[in-house]
């Protein structure tokens, strides 16, 4: 089948057990009476029945003032959503937002609590891949002093909001995912530790994991393929914003770049860069490392620009690593009807010269950065 790269080592995780706001853990349906009856006898508490908000459904909550309370972890919400202002707006409006995260990152800036995190040596945990592959995180090193793994600080709060989570190992957390999640019920740490991971779904503790699924049959009998309808991106090329603008990552930083741009790797990259065909460049009277303006219908943000054949004429490309570029302020809110994923790769947007008079301090002094990177 088709197997899709996730954008982070743990996604596939995070979504089995039940982060994603519309499923229980192993994708379990929330109306299921049966799994809300043994929930209430394992836990001794009733199985939330209303489902959560999506990301973009919170921002929308947090304006129109539903939403008072906000505990992100690991997550740079202020750098890597899209719309930013419309973003910025949202997390101005929370009444109380905690951040608990590695670094002090763009969105701990609008937090009323920043909780420090635990990097993943300094926690035991498991991580599943993309061929479902369940595998144990070990720890290497403690963390500094005070600082607890967030599945520790979760229990801590829990408690004090009246609901004990008297767990003492992340095993002990595995138990209970085992015990309430068919396709998860033959995984223990103990199992783990034997093997070389085990490959969901593994319903028995006898079971050796599933490499292939639907060898025999698929859950629902034969397979049956939909065409999709193709629906048009949120945003095209107009005389107004005549390029299409697509954003990603680079080989040398790591998604926000809240980790790389602690490193040496710093000295390879240290400014995100707007790619466009040479075509375009010589139409616009550009000149390869100009500093330009690239505006959208939702905001604008100043990057060097760089004469590039991998991309199409009439198209850019950029990523998004250093908060300073704001590159996701240009970006829109479209997202798809079902999965609320946003249209990070199809942006309007035009290209401008800057004229040193329009400048203000802080950017001329990010502009000088940026030239500086480009020569050295």
């Amino acid at each position: 089948g088709i197997n899709p790269l996730r954008g982070q080592n743990n996604v596939q995780g995070a979504s089995d057990v039940g982060c994603r706001p519309t499923y229980f853990a192993g994708y379990q349906s929330l109306d299921d009476p049966k799994l809300a009856s043994l929930h209430q006898t394992i836990t001794g508490r009733p199985l939330p029945a209303r489902r959560g908000m999506k990301t973009p459904d919170m921002w929308e909550a947090a304006i129109a003032g539903r939403l008072k309370g906000l505990w992100i972890i690991g997550y740079d919400v202020a750098q890597t959503d899209p719309n930013l202002k419309k973003v910025h707006e949202a997390l101005k409006q929370v009444e109380f937002l905690v951040v608990q995260d590695l670094f002090l990152n763009e969105t701990a800036k609008f937090a009323k609590l920043v909780l420090p995190g635990a990097s993943f040596l300094e926690k035991d945990g498991t991580f599943t891949n993309l061929e479902r592959r369940i595998q144990r995180i070990r720890k290497v090193v403690e963390p500094p002093n005070g600082i607890l793994p967030e599945w520790r600080v979760v229990c801590e709060v829990s408690a004090r909001m009246g609901y004990p989570m008297p767990y003492l190992h992340p095993s002990e957390i595995m138990d209970e995912i085992a015990a309430l999640t068919p396709m998860f019920s033959g995984v223990s740490y103990d199992r783990l530790e034997s093997h070389a991971g085990l490959q969901w779904p593994v319903p028995t503790v006898r079971h050796e994991g599933t490499g292939l699924m639907h060898q025999e049959t698929f859950p629902k009998g034969k397979a049956r393929f939909v065409a999709v309808e193709y629906l048009p991106p949120g945003e095209s090329a107009s005389q107004e914003y005549p390029f299409v603008l697509t954003t990603g990552r680079i080989l040398q930083h790591y998604n926000c770049g809240a980790q790389t741009r602690r490193t040496d790797i710093l000295e390879l990259v240290d400014t995100d860069v707007l790619e466009m065909h040479p075509a375009d460049l010589a139409g616009l009277h550009l000149c390869d490392g100009e500093i330009v303006r690239v505006v959208s219908a939702q905001g604008e943000a100043l990057l060097p620009v760089v004469r590039s054949e991998r991309v199409l004429r009439g198209h850019l490309f950029t990523s998004f690593h250093f908060p300073a570029s704001t590159v996701n302020a240009l970006l829109s809110s479209s997202a798809d009807e079902s999965s609320k994923c946003p249209e990070y790769k199809v942006s309007a947007v035009r290209v401008e010269s800057i004229q040193r008079d329009e400048l203000d301090p802080e950017d001329e002094a990010e502009l000088r950065h940026m030239r500086h990177q480009l020569i050295t």
